[in-house]
């Protein structure tokens, strides 16, 4: 219960994103927080106020000038019962009003009333983000101390429209929210103290000089994770094969491109607490990669020769020294999801297989969704499709009840 007896005031903005923010109101309920609604007239266009007041177990505030509550002024009220106050969606609209500082609404009135902390989780068109007025706002608010989380990129609610826009995913939120709570509240993170190792990304094994062999791993999964592990107050060594994707912040990052050399750094960030394997590691590598590059046309079709890599996740999850507390494993699989899972965790001798199927059907591999088993030698627990990053925090909070009472 990291948020238990927290007040959040959460302020619900008028765009599609306000679906994300019913199942914020419950994970922010899962953790203990006590959960007051407010919503602007624009917001109401797309959740309804009984949904929101039903989530959160008490009535949803929507007008400033409700004669049921503001006999007692009440917009004072819940500013100043609040501990946190959390926007999301903020609006461009929303973020301008109160970079302005208006007050011509209940939403408005609350945000210029609270002496709490104040989170923000931007969602917009990606256009409407990248004007130059909305980055000004933008700006204005970090300079007035107000917290942002997001704006994150992918497809848009209009068809064809992607980019940078969408809003924090509600586990993110949730994670910020802690984030920001944790020096006020005194409360130690649930991996405080701790140290993760994660690995993330393919491996690339040369041919030749110009050309090796890969996969289509992302390692947008393995950074995510990383990055919710960091969030959650531990250490994390991410070791990343070649990817296209920004580091996680507040994690050290060592940068390999081989299987080889993903396990020489697996080994150099030993020991650790827990270690994540989400990298996707070649399976073989060419036994003599050309020194120069290979011709067409000369000797025709060039003959490879290979060996199998060494394998990370057993070398590891064997160790007689050094062996982390809890070793996961990940299982892309094609076909027999869960046999192969079970077979793999008994193979490699770890602690925990995350299976998803990445065959051609599910185009899921290198995508930003995910749909994983987790399979223990106690059963299976099968999970929704969901984002890469509510994998990762659902990961990363399994992690952190499996460590809680170790040293």
């Amino acid at each position: 219960m990291t948020l238990s007896s927290t007040r959040v005031l959460l302020i619900i903005g008028g765009g599609i994103a306000a679906y994300k923010s019913l199942d914020l109101i419950r994970r922010l309920k899962e953790r203990g927080a006590r959960v007051r609604v407010v919503m602007t007239r624009a917001a109401q266009e797309f959740v309804t106020p009984l949904s929101a007041g039903a989530l959160a177990g008490e009535r949803a505030h929507t007008d400033l000038f409700d004669s049921k509550t503001e006999f007692d002024i009440g917009h004072i009220r819940l500013a100043r019962e609040a501990d946190i106050v959390v926007v999301a969606p903020a609006t461009a609209d929303l973020m301008a009003k109160m970079a302005g500082g208006h007050a011509d609404d209940l939403a408005t009135t609350a945000l210029l009333a609270t002496t709490a902390p104040v989170l923000i989780a931007p969602a917009m068109n990606a256009k409407m983000w990248s004007h130059v007025a909305t980055q000004r706002n933008a700006a204005q608010l970090h300079a007035d101390g107000i917290a942002m989380v997001g704006p994150n990129a992918g497809e848009m609610a209009e068809a064809g429209e992607a980019g940078v826009g969408r809003m924090a995913e509600p586990l993110e939120i949730v994670a910020a929210v802690e984030a920001l709570l944790e020096p006020r509240t005194g409360q130690p993170k649930p991996l405080s103290g701790k140290r993760l190792l994660v690995t993330s990304g393919p491996t690339h094994e040369p041919i030749d000089p110009v050309r090796y062999i890969a996969n289509r791993s992302s390692g947008k999964q393995g950074h995510a994770i990383a990055k919710a592990a960091a969030e959650l107050g531990a250490a994390v060594t991410l070791i990343s094969g070649p990817v296209t994707i920004a580091d996680p912040p507040g994690v050290r990052v060592v940068k390999v491109q081989s299987a080889k050399d993903m396990l020489a750094a697996v080994e150099a960030a030993l020991p650790v607490d827990a270690a994540v394997f989400a990298a996707a590691v070649a399976d073989w590598r060419v036994a003599e990669p050309g020194r120069q590059k290979m011709k067409k046309g000369f000797g025709g079709t060039p003959q490879l020769a290979f060996v199998e890599n060494p394998d990370i996740l057993a070398t590891t999850a064997k160790r007689e020294s050094k062996r982390p507390r809890l070793v996961v494993g990940f299982a892309a699989e094609t076909e027999n999801v869960i046999d192969n899972a079970r077979d793999k965790l008994a193979r490699k001798g770890c602690d925990w297989i995350v299976a998803n199927d990445v065959s051609a059907a599910t185009g899921i591999m290198g995508g930003d969704a995910n749909t994983v088993h987790v399979v223990t030698a106690e059963g299976v627990d099968s999970w929704p499709s969901q984002s890469k990053e509510e994998v990762a925090h659902a990961l990363v909070r399994r992690i952190a009840d499996a460590l809680k009472d170790t040293p």
